[in-house]
This record gives C-alpha cells, structure tokens and sequence, in this order.
C-alpha cells in the first residue's frame, strides 16, 4: 500500500463497475487494478490487468496481496425467483467474499448493495441483499455496504442490458434537475467510484453507506 493500493474489481462490465474502473485507473493513489471478469473487457491500459474466469469467486494469486475489492457483480431481480436470485446474489457476493479474506485478510470490501436493503423486508431482493451484507460484514475484512439509489451513468458508462440501457437513455435529460430536487437520492458512477477510494483510504467508518454519503465522499476523494 506505500507504493499504491492494488484494488480488485468485480462487475467490471457493467455500469457501476465501468466507472470504478475508470476512477481507479484515473487515481495516483492506486498502482493496479485487477479487474475480474468472464469476458474480456476491451479496455487497456498500463494499470489494468484483466482476470478472466468462469467463476468469479475462484481462488487465485490474482486475490493475494490485495488492499480494496470494489464488487458490484450482480444481478436485477426482475423475473426471478428467490433460488436463483439468492444463488446470483448472496451465494455470488459471499463466495468473492470468502476468497479475498483467505487470500488477502484484513484488506478492505466494499459491496454496492442497493436503496432499501433491509434484511428484514417483505421483499425478496431486499432481504437478500441485507442477509449477504451481515454474511460480508462477519468475514475478516474491512466492509462497507455502498446503497446508492438512482446512479447517473457517466463518462461512457452503460448498463449491461439493453432494458436499462433504454431507461437510462430516457432519464438522460432528466438527470440534472433530479440531482437539484433530491440531491440525496441521485448519485453517479463517477462519484461512486470516486467515493469507494475514499472509504477505503479512511474517509468513512465501517457499515451502510447511503447516496448522500457517497456524495460526501466523492467530493473529498
């Protein structure tokens, strides 16, 4: 870490993770970013070094000697069961987890959870997401739980559906004035990224991160 942080990343293809990426390979702070993905990513760059594995919670020495993992893997609950979505989201996240506090315990985890998280909710996704919080929160790392609400793709970042892709194109215009009327509801990829490098540096205690906190932070990183 005195020479930069080797950050890991995961969901590096999709929104989020597209601009964490970019705000790791942007930040003097950070000397590698090991992005791990089941495909290719496109993207080069003299910082980057891209992992491809089918199973993303596999052990490997791309986990040892790692100082932040940044894990925004997941998926949307829409048209899914609780099995499956338990097994994309709990089992999936746990698993990365587990890996990274054998191979590299004590480092820090941050998890982009979700607004509404509530490990005691009458909706499945949102006790799903709270019950692979506590499980994150009871490894050996240093976790935090990111629970942005609506997140402004930027600087070239897309969704990884189409579905999404649609409704953000839509809501394109919008964003400005939603970021003025809810300032505390409206994030974006820039700031969570941005936001992440500062809790883990020391900019935030341990636990639930909320959309305005995330903003705070960006704006120190």
């Amino acid at each position: 870490m005195a020479d930069g942080l080797i950050v890991l990343v995961f969901g590096a293809s999709g929104m989020v993770g597209q601009g964490v990426v970019r705000e790791c390979l942007l930040d003097e702070r950070v000397r590698e970013v090991r992005a791990v993905v089941r495909r290719p990513l496109g993207t080069h760059h003299p910082k980057l070094r891209t992992v491809v594995t089918e199973d993303l919670a596999t052990a490997g020495e791309h986990l040892v000697g790692v100082d932040a993992t940044f894990d925004s893997a997941g998926v949307s609950a829409n048209g899914l069961g609780e099995a499956e979505y338990r097994r994309l989201t709990y089992d999936l996240t746990v698993g990365i987890a587990r890996a990274v506090a054998d191979a590299s315990p004590g480092s820090a985890f941050v998890y982009v959870s979700g607004v509404g998280t509530n490990r005691d909710s009458r909706f499945m996704w949102a006790r799903v997401k709270g019950e692979t919080e506590d499980a994150v929160a009871a490894l050996p790392l240093r976790s935090w739980s990111f629970r942005p609400a609506l997140i402004q793709p930027l600087h070239g970042a897309r969704p990884a559906t189409r579905f999404y892709g649609a409704v953000y194109a839509a809501l394109r215009p919008a964003f400005p004035l939603l970021s003025r009327l809810f300032p505390r509801g409206v994030t974006s990829t820039e700031a969570v990224g941005r936001a992440m490098l500062a809790a883990v540096t020391g900019g935030a205690p341990q636990g639930v991160v909320t959309t305005a906190t995330v903003n705070a932070l960006a704006r120190t990183a």
